[in-house]
Formats: C-alpha cells, sequence, structure tokens
C-alpha cells in the first residue's frame, strides 16, 4: 500500500491517525480509514474530493478530533486504497456506506462532511436506507450535482460546445502531472485556488493532488463529466449546509447556489468571497465553523458505552 503525498510539516501536515482500519467496500474494494480523536466523542465523517486524500482534511481533523471523534477515508484509488474494477457514482456510495459501517456503533449518526468529490458522494448515497441510519446533518463544500463540465471556468472563454469539449479533455488527460514544480503550481493556482492562496496552501494541494496515479484521475474524470445527481440531491433531507467559494472556476458558485436552492433542509449557503475550489484548505476555519455548527444544531449521537457497540473494522 503506497504512501500518499503531503506536506510534513505546518497546518495542512496531516496528524497521525489514532487508529488506522480497511473498511470494504460492495466489490470488495479496499478503503483506507483514520480515526482521529477520542473514540467515544461524536463522529464526524470527512469524504474528500478527486485527485485528493484524508491528506487535504489536516487543518479540520487537527481542530475537530479535540473533542470530535473523526473519521477520514481515501476515496477508492486515492491515498492509501487501492484502485477499484469499478468508478460510478454507486461506487462512490458504496465506499461511503462502508466505511459509516465500520466505523459507527449501532445507532450512531455522524455529520458527514464531503468536499467536492467528497460532496457528490454524499448527494449519491442521500437515498441509500444506510444513510438515513446513519447520518446526522451533511455539508456539500465546493461541489456540483451536474453539468459540471459545460460550466467549468477553467478556460477563460464564453460558454459553449468548444468550451466545454476542451475542458473535457482537459479534466480527463491522461498525461502525468510530474513532481511539483513552480510551474506546476502555478498551473494548479490558477486551475483551483483563489488570488489569496498563500505559498504554504499551494504547495499543500499540490503535493496532494499530483500525488493521485493518472490512471484512477482518468478514470474519475469520465464519472464525473456524465455526473446527474439530481435524485439524490432531492433524497438528501438531513440537515445540510452549503460552502463554495467566488472564484471557483471547477464547481463556479453558481453550482452552490442551485445546491442550497434545491435542498430539502438547507441550513444556510456561505459564501467565500475569493476563494476557489480548496476551501478547506484556503479557508480552513470558515469550513471547520460550519462542521461544528451543524454538530451543534444536531449533534451526533455519542458511542453507546457497551461492549456491543465495539466498532466493526472489516477485513477481507
Amino acid at each position: 500500500m503506497r504512501r500518499p503525498a503531503h506536506v510534513t510539516s505546518g497546518r495542512y501536515a496531516p496528524p497521525p491517525a489514532g487508529r488506522e482500519l480497511v473498511a470494504v467496500s460492495a466489490d470488495g474494494a479496499r478503503l483506507h480509514v483514520e480515526v482521529h480523536g477520542d473514540e467515544g466523542a461524536p463522529p464526524v465523517v470527512l469524504s474528500h474530493g478527486w485527485t485528493c486524500s484524508t491528506a487535504f482534511w489536516a487543518a479540520q481533523i487537527r481542530d475537530l478530533a479535540r473533542d470530535h471523534r473523526v473519521i477520514a477515508y481515501d476515496q477508492r484509488g486515492h491515498g492509501r486504497s487501492p484502485a477499484g474494477r469499478w468508478y460510478s457514482t454507486a461506487a462512490l456510495a458504496d465506499d461511503l456506506l462502508a466505511v459509516l459501517d465500520a466505523t459507527l456503533a449501532p445507532g450512531e449518526r455522524a455529520v458527514v462532511a464531503g468536499h467536492s468529490m467528497g460532496g457528490m458522494t454524499i448527494m449519491a448515497a442521500a437515498g441509500r436506507p444506510g444513510f438515513a441510519e446513519r447520518v446526522a446533518a451533511a455539508l456539500l463544500c465546493s461541489t456540483g450535482s451536474s453539468r459540471l463540465v459545460a460550466e467549468a471556468l477553467v478556460l477563460p472563454v464564453p460558454a459553449g460546445r468548444a468550451r466545454t469539449r476542451i475542458t473535457g479533455a482537459i479534466l480527463a488527460s491522461r498525461a502525468p502531472l510530474g513532481p511539483v514544480t513552480p510551474v506546476g503550481k502555478r498551473v494548479l493556482r490558477y486551475a483551483t485556488m483563489g488570488p489569496a492562496a498563500t505559498p504554504d496552501q499551494i504547495e499543500a494541494c499540490a503535493r496532494i493532488v499530483h500525488g493521485c496515479p493518472t490512471g484512477v484521475r482518468h478514470a474519475w474524470s469520465q464519472v464525473l463529466a456524465g455526473l446527474d445527481l439530481e435524485a439524490g440531491l432531492a433524497a438528501l433531507t438531513v440537515p445540510t449546509a452549503v460552502i463554495g467559494g467566488t472564484e471557483d472556476r471547477l464547481t463556479p458558485i453558481l453550482h452552490a447556489r442551485a445546491l442550497a436552492a434545491a435542498l430539502p433542509d438547507c441550513t444556510g449557503l456561505t459564501e467565500l468571497p475569493g476563494m476557489g475550489h480548496m476551501t478547506p484548505i484556503e479557508a480552513p476555519d470558515a469550513v471547520i465553523r460550519v462542521i461544528r455548527e451543524l454538530a451543534a444544531r444536531r449533534p451526533a449521537q455519542h458511542r453507546p458505552d457497551t461492549p456491543q457497540a465495539a466498532p466493526k473494522e472489516k477485513t477481507p
């Protein structure tokens, strides 16, 4: 199992996990899971986005683990989760439910936060019975439910077929990103971050994104290109908050506004001026604040203090 790429010092360096385990998804895919904080504390589950890893949530993990049990996992093919045989929104939902089943005690419900593809994971799983049983509230961060390629603003040209076609080709490229270089960081900053991004934030994002395997990046890009999760959005009936950056080129702020308008129980839309797509790193405190507000609004249940409530650690 490979070690994911990330910075090793500063706020964006991931803290060591208190416990690690493997959750096994419906098709046998193995998912690397980390648990941080007190095992008896209320749970928060973090689902990262395309080309990222658990390291993406370093700032949130470090803060929330002071008084929550923070569960973070690598999406299939990312970080320390091996590549799976299948890539689809159904696989995203299966994987999240496998993590919830492996880490939550019977009757326990978590606040679940998803960034980008992680938010799409939440929408994909929302209609599943296991989701309603396991989730108390949700955060959709820098994400969208459909028309991702057509509405992306990576290319500074008017909307239309040509922009959609070229944007799709760029996002689906099989070209390796290569090592982290000044040029690579400038390209990443333009495409995914706002103008106020700091050098340490850019470095943290570049190391994570450039560490994603090329084949995995391409496979998930094909899923995102055809994304349609409108039905899942309608089924997301738990209290749900939305966050978006006003300078997001990958999922422009119009996506966040549309999600907030369509959600059955939206607790609020937070628009972050000047922020791009990587909001958990660009605006870590704002994301932490919203997660804490969700936990306080509808606290996740504590793990019952009984032997029967021990977490289920799945192994093949």
